[in-house]
């Protein structure tokens, strides 16, 4: 893997964590873990997310109710992908690779390039595939650098569109909805292309949702669309 992309782990709405490049992630419900997981399903150290010769892996610490990829369940250490999905107990931990550190990213402010996404773009915005960055991801990062600007989605279904303001969602919509329908389409988009781009002129806000909030809200209804 480049040696210029930073591995993180992500899990709303916890803060994101990076995966040292020659150290370890605990992950579990103890308090004295590298990431903690509010979740009684999860052993107190669960598993762990590691690099080794430039590949990131995930190994289950002889947990409770084991570890899964994907949902999948591992026998061993696993090789992490973008995207994949680590599940330990009931929380659905996402691996990410960016290019940047987070550290650069969040004290860039709104309207600075930035290297952070798979493609680099002049000026004020920047674009990537959410086969390897999930929407929320890509909304999580924006909320915690307070970013202002517009989101936008290609889908197959067509665009979909979040303004943010100071990382917090204004206004969203699709070609057939608006306001929280709409933004809650965006978080759930799986596949397509994104590009975000801070010049945008912002619309009055319509969402009374905070980011959080919103994807909490995200999360709880595909839980329930998944039973």
């Amino acid at each position: 893997m480049s040696a210029d992309r930073t591995a993180l782990l992500f899990c709303p709405p916890l803060a994101p964590v990076e995966v040292p490049r020659n150290g370890r992630v605990s992950i579990g419900r103890g308090r004295d873990c590298d990431f903690a997981v509010c979740t009684d399903d999860a052993s107190r150290r669960h598993a762990e997310v590691y690099a080794d010769d430039g590949l990131f892996l995930v190994r289950d610490l002889m947990s409770r109710n084991g570890t899964f990829v994907n949902g999948e369940l591992i026998g061993g250490p696993r090789r992490l992908e973008p995207g994949d999905r680590i599940a330990v107990g009931s929380a659905a931990i996402t691996f990410c690779l960016v290019q940047s550190s987070l550290d650069g990213f969040l004290s860039d402010p709104a309207g600075q390039e930035t290297a952070l996404f798979t493609e680099k773009r002049a000026g004020e915005a920047f674009a990537g595939d959410l086969a390897e960055m999930p929407t929320f991801v890509v909304l999580q990062m924006l909320e915690m650098g307070h970013k202002t600007g517009l989101l936008e989605l290609e889908t197959d279904s067509g665009p979909v569109r979040i303004w943010l303001g100071d990382g917090q969602p204004l206004h969203a919509e699709t070609e057939k909805s608006q306001g929280i329908d709409a933004a809650l389409v965006l978080v759930g988009a799986t596949t397509g292309r994104f590009r975000y781009d801070a010049r945008a002129t912002l619309p009055e806000r319509t969402l009374q949702i905070s980011m959080t909030e919103l994807l909490l809200e995200a999360s709880r209804r595909l839980d329930e669309g998944g039973r």
